[in-house]
């Protein structure tokens, strides 16, 4: 094979590979948040796990929710409960963080502190390799101690 006809053949599946990315994230609701909430927590709905198997249980391809957070926020936390063993991964400015479900708090994944202004791709997933329908709940309030 010539290889200039290689070169269209990589091209054309880089270029397909990118468009399907782009449109799975297209996709992904997205929500901006800043340090006044309409509403706390605020609460989103959708289904966890997914096909590709990450050091953080199953996830989707394309993340469950974009975030945008618009200015620096001294305290966020975010909650996912679902029936399975639910995971959170967060891909954001500061890095990739893995959260999983624990006793300390109740079988739910739990994260907090800090957020710096950015976007956050966020993957609810699963340690099973099942799909479960997962509540996350996005609030300034520190928890009272149970």
């Amino acid at each position: 094979m010539k290889p200039l006809k290689l070169f269209k053949i990589a091209f054309v599946a880089l270029t397909t590979s990118l468009l399907l990315n782009q449109s799975s994230f297209a996709k992904t609701p997205q929500l901006e948040i800043n340090s006044e909430f309409d509403q706390d927590p605020l609460v989103l709905n959708g289904t966890s796990g997914g096909s590709v198997k990450s050091n953080c249980g199953n996830i989707n391809t394309a993340p469950n929710q974009i975030i945008q957070v618009t200015e620096p926020l001294p305290y966020l936390r975010l909650t996912v409960e679902s029936k399975g063993q639910p995971t959170l991964l967060i891909d954001g400015p500061g890095g990739r963080f893995c959260v999983l479900a624990d006793s300390y708090s109740g079988g739910k994944a739990e994260f907090s502190g800090y957020w710096q202004p950015g976007k956050y791709l966020l993957y609810m997933g699963d340690l099973s390799q099942n799909r479960f329908n997962y509540t996350l709940a996005i609030s300034q309030q520190k928890q009272v101690p149970k």
